[in-house]
């Protein structure tokens, strides 16, 4: 299975020096296996996954929302591949808050946001619903669960053969909100997971001003996965303001519970512009 990171910022993309390494876009997640391409989630990542989909012919993509919030779709307007003949895309999304994944992307391209309503696009659009617990998409078995963030959202556990991708961004380890599960549960979800994408947005610090947003300290995030017994974690949703040097401290301070713990696992910052292989 193949994986690109196209973009792994929270709340805002961000630009400038101290941004570099890790990257300033929101969220996009790429999958490849033998099947179609999938993507996850549309922020402003998805622009230049678009562009190399649109050079690579792709034909048909899947791609999957977790929720509705700005930072998660801001670039599907700029998504190459919408304004491409002959292009099929099938949409999939759990926004329990919301009225359905149409309607979302209906709103953010009708006037005066954009130029261009969500009906004119030359790309074939396919939505499909949004109840189900587990589906078929590009040739991976996608399997869902409700995340703990307010306004609902979902989480995806992502199967090919013997390859798992447990993607679970905005989400509160801390607080069961309304919907979510208890971090009993998502560590079920992600149990022996090949690479486990989590929130880990804030500090222990800064959790206790920010309780209730529906985001995690990247140590909750740590404990879930030694506690899943994953291969690889990888901390998400990287906040707005955490520079470069901050994202290194936490990742060695990451690496340093890991080693006291005397476990088998590989931790890393999620990095835009990333592509790797599991």
């Amino acid at each position: 299975m193949e994986v690109s990171i196209w973009g792994a910022r929270g709340s805002i993309p961000v630009s400038g020096p101290e941004y570099l390494r890790h990257g300033g876009d929101t969220t996009c997640l790429e999958l490849r296996g033998s099947g179609e391409p999938l993507l996850i989630d549309a922020g402003t990542g998805i622009r230049r996954a678009g562009d190399r989909l649109a050079v690579q012919g792709a034909r048909r993509i899947h791609l999957l929302f977790t929720h509705a919030h700005w930072d998660h779709v801001l670039g599907f307007p700029f998504f190459r591949p919408l304004y491409a003949p002959g292009v099929r895309i099938e949409i999939y999304g759990c926004l329990e808050a919301q009225a359905s994944v149409r309607d979302m992307l209906g709103r953010a391209m009708s006037a005066p946001s954009f130029p261009v309503d969500l009906g004119d696009v030359a790309a074939e659009l396919v939505f499909h619903d949004p109840s189900r617990a587990r589906f078929e998409a590009g040739g991976f078995s996608v399997a869902t669960i409700p995340l703990s963030h307010p306004n609902g959202g979902v989480g995806y556990r992502v199967e090919e053969g013997e390859r798992r991708v447990v993607f679970l961004t905005d989400n509160e380890l801390g607080a069961v909100l309304p919907g979510g599960r208890t971090r009993a549960e998502y560590a079920r979800f992600a149990a022996g997971a090949d690479l486990l994408l989590h929130d880990g947005e804030l500090t222990a610090e800064e959790y206790r001003a920010r309780r209730g947003w529906g985001h995690s300290t990247w140590g909750d995030a740590l404990e879930l996965a030694l506690e899943a017994e994953v291969r690889r974690f990888g901390i998400w949703h990287h906040n707005m303001q955490r520079d470069d040097a901050a994202i290194d401290r936490i990742v060695a301070a990451c690496r340093a519970r890991v080693g006291a713990a005397e476990a088998d696992l590989e931790c890393f910052a999620a990095r835009q512009g990333d592509h790797f292989t599991l």
